[in-house]
């Protein structure tokens, strides 16, 4: 039987991401089913020096207070650390070096390790130095990892993503496709379990 693939759009620069990929975590590796991840534009205007989130949000302190703390609830449930967040950056960057550790050397690392850099040192994901820092955590040859981002190797490839992001319609992350069914949004572990079981995944 053939192995189907669930895509997974998502940005390293977003919460619900971060969350959501530690849910299907805990149910994915239950199901004969292949995974690939799709770079989205989460927020592709995002200056290099990155931008406030009260300005990105147009909200007050009090509200991105709340915001932080419903957050911090969420990922503490998971078991996932979790900094109040002030600004956001921009990740492309980082998309181009995620793919290319997963691309060329099968290293699901990274992605934890962008998302650690990003959500719990509150690191700006667009400076290379602090990407050579995650591929050297996730065990990636560092000088290839700045080979690559200072001659963008993989920008077409993330283009593409983009560009089939938004052929195929996707305007938020995560999102989740399989066949035909699609998920939106950090969901529950029974929400994946019933996906797969709509789609005949079958369990090992």
């Amino acid at each position: 039987m053939e192995i189907k693939t669930l895509q997974i759009f998502t940005d390293y620069v977003c919460p619900w991401c971060y969350l959501g990929q530690a849910r299907l975590k805990k149910v994915i590796s239950k199901y004969k089913i292949n995974s690939e991840i799709i770079h989205f534009p989460l927020h592709p205007d995002t200056p290099k020096g990155g931008r406030n989130l009260l300005d990105l949000f147009g909200c007050s302190q009090e509200e991105l207070n709340q915001k932080n703390s419903m957050m911090s609830k969420l990922m503490n449930e998971e078991n996932l650390e979790y900094n109040d967040r002030e600004y956001t950056y921009n990740s492309r960057l980082a998309q181009e070096l995620g793919y290319w550790a997963q691309f060329k050397y099968k290293n699901d690392d990274i992605h934890d390790e962008l998302y650690k850099s990003y959500f719990i040192n509150k690191n700006n994901v667009y400076e290379i130095d602090i990407l050579l820092n995650a591929a050297s955590r996730a065990k990636l040859p560092e000088k290839e990892a700045k080979e690559i981002l200072e001659k963008r190797t993989y920008k077409d490839v993330i283009d593409k993503h983009w560009e089939y992001s938004y052929k195929t319609g996707v305007t938020g992350v995560p999102t989740y496709i399989l066949g035909t069914s699609y998920l939106v949004g950090a969901q529950q572990e029974q929400n994946f379990h019933d996906l797969f079981v709509k789609e005949n995944i079958e369990r090992f």
